[in-house]
């Protein structure tokens, strides 16, 4: 597919995006998640076992583990111990703003109001919950590497302007971090975080991580795709940040087998996906999070959180 083609596809996709974020064509992954959810299943977790955690130890004081190139090959765990790993609550986040007339019922689950948002993250605060980031949960898959008590991950998608402008200063006034699964072809666009932006949140200890270059199904990719919604991306994020990016974030959530070999040759040690099955080959690669819906409150948001990890 040639890059006019792509040009094509991405300004219709940022009309869109203008309107209702990307993630919310994924309507069937949307589906099984709240179905997920409803019935309080993890299909993937072990029920009774626990996270190993360092007690009443906080991120800060545990995020030692390093990133996954310095775990040699020999010392991490086969497929099914990571796999029988009690998973690690995950929320993904899209936009953080209050609703508008034109939003529909299906949007809002992937618009959270502001004072939503705030008091969801006071809720995490307040219950004791420690953010962690994606080198910390590798080390605890792969080798049982302790981690915070009460461990929580953050993550954000699509590269909106509110993740910078709202999410980040609450984010700071409780000392979490997140991870920012960056969408490049919005860089710089109204509405979306620019190059500096994305850079700050790098210095300032938050992880950025590659969501394509303009949200393209990665079960559609052929030849030259991955090039174009993998491999330069990345390297755009790379040179914006000064660090390796390590980690990735399937658009809507869905991925298929052939994806993860592709990952692999370009760098990546992980991938994130939303309420699909996880790959029993290659669990790394299949990390489940779940959609912090905008009807939620603290309350729903706590229960879905222990009912679905």
């Amino acid at each position: 597919m040639n890059f006019t083609h792509y040009s094509l596809l991405a300004a219709t996709a940022l009309a869109t995006l203008s309107i209702l974020p990307a993630c919310n064509d994924a309507k069937t992954a949307a589906a099984s998640e709240n179905k997920a959810v409803t019935l309080g299943t993890a299909t993937d977790s072990a029920e009774t076992a626990t996270i190993t955690t360092a007690g009443t130890a906080t991120a800060a004081t545990t995020n030692n583990a390093g990133s996954p190139a310095t775990i040699p090959a020999a010392e991490r765990a086969d497929a099914a111990t990571i796999t029988a790993r009690p998973q690690v609550p995950i929320l993904c986040y899209h936009q953080i703003r209050d609703w508008r007339p034109r939003d529909s019922k299906g949007a809002k689950d992937y618009i959270v109001p502001v004072e939503q948002f705030k008091a969801q993250i006071k809720m995490l605060a307040d219950s004791g919950y420690h953010t962690i980031l994606p080198d910390q949960l590798y080390a605890y898959l792969t080798t049982g590497a302790a981690l915070p008590s009460k461990p929580v991950m953050l993550t954000f998608d699509d590269t909106d302007l509110d993740q910078f402008t709202i999410a980040k200063p609450t984010l700071d006034k409780y000392g979490y971090k997140a991870v920012y699964f960056i969408m490049t072809v919005s860089l710089g666009r109204p509405n979306y975080m620019s190059k500096a932006q994305v850079k700050q949140l790098s210095d300032e200890g938050n992880i950025i991580g590659s969501h394509t270059w303009d949200h393209h199904n990665v079960k559609k990719y052929q030849g030259q795709d991955w090039v174009t919604q993998i491999e330069k991306p990345t390297k755009q994020l790379e040179e914006i940040t000064g660090k390796k990016i390590n980690y990735f974030a399937y658009p809507f959530g869905l991925w298929n087998p052939e994806a993860i070999p592709e990952l692999k040759k370009r760098g990546m040690d992980a991938a994130f996906i939303l309420a699909e099955k996880r790959d029993q080959q290659d669990p790394l690669y299949t990390i489940r999070r779940i959609i912090a819906s905008g009807y939620w409150s603290p309350r729903t948001l706590h229960n879905s959180m222990v009912n679905s990890f």
